[in-house]
């Protein structure tokens, strides 16, 4: 095992020094690894600093394998930085969301010019102009009817 671990750290390894644990937060945060292991004295504290991690161990007791096997985590976490933007593979992958959108006309008539500007910036006249027959639908009264 030691060759395998030599070979990992000549080939990706890095030893990065800080002034503070609060620079290596933001280093980790931009990192986004796929595990992180918080070697720190109370690493409680530090939890709501770290905002992009695959997998977040905390101390000596809660080593990456025991997120692997045992306590939790998938073993199938995001790497390459990926934990910027994805979660480690968990049952809500598998799980089928539906947004529901119902708008009152008072809300459409707020939200819908944001929309026609941003279908327009898009390109998508279309969009934009199916937004903007019901706003000019509403503001002529016939909605209240």
């Amino acid at each position: 095992r030691g060759e395998l671990a030599r070979s990992a750290l000549e080939r990706r390894g890095r030893i990065v020094l800080v002034d503070s644990l609060d620079q290596a937060a933001d280093l980790v945060n931009n990192i986004a690894p796929e595990h992180l292991c918080l070697m720190v004295s109370d690493p409680w504290t530090w939890t709501d600093k770290i905002r992009h991690a695959g997998g977040l161990f905390l101390g000596e007791f809660s080593p990456e394998v025991m997120g692997d096997y045992i306590a939790g985590p998938s073993h199938v976490m995001p790497t390459g930085g990926t934990a910027r933007y994805s979660s480690a593979l968990s049952v809500h992958q598998f799980l089928r969301r539906m947004p529901v959108v119902g708008l009152s006309p008072s809300d459409f008539q707020r939200l819908g010019p944001s929309a026609v500007q941003i279908a327009n910036a898009e390109g998508l006249a279309g969009h934009a102009s199916a937004i903007q027959v019901r706003i000019d639908y509403i503001e002529s009264g016939a909605a209240a009817k």
